[in-house]
């Protein structure tokens, strides 16, 4: 199965938060799993660490793709269809990386590993 993590769920795995359930550290965990890291969840941290808003995350920040590939984890890079999806999504919710994440989802058809019920009314699986 080909899963996508929210940006939280990124970082809850690599600081081995318990905030991450174990439904969701299960699906992440097996190995015949792909899971994938949006662009966006590396332009959210990395702006969050410039602003200070997230000084955990500096060596993630410096040094994103080679944390992914430690992990496993697959790139998944932005296209002008996922910033078509993303900027044409209905609704209030206003967070632009939360909307790329959806609209990848939505455009791959993967579940999303996050906490957000508000993600749900989108159409799409959310695996928590």
């Amino acid at each position: 199965m080909r899963l996508l993590l929210d940006t939280h769920a990124l970082l809850w795995w690599l600081a081995g938060d318990e905030r991450l359930t174990r439904v969701a550290r299960t699906a992440i965990s097996k190995l015949e799993n792909q899971v994938l890291v949006s662009a966006a969840s590396a332009w959210e941290i990395c702006t969050k660490v410039r602003l200070g808003k997230l000084p955990g995350a500096v060596v993630l920040a410096a040094d994103f793709p080679g944390c992914l590939a430690a992990q496993g984890f697959t790139p998944l890079a932005i296209s002008v269809v996922h910033a078509q999806r993303a900027g044409s999504l209905p609704g209030p919710h206003r967070d632009p990386f939360d909307r790329m994440l959806i609209a990848q989802a939505q455009a791959m058809e993967v579940p999303l590993v996050s906490n957000e019920l508000q993600f749900d009314r989108y159409g799409i699986r959310r695996l928590w």
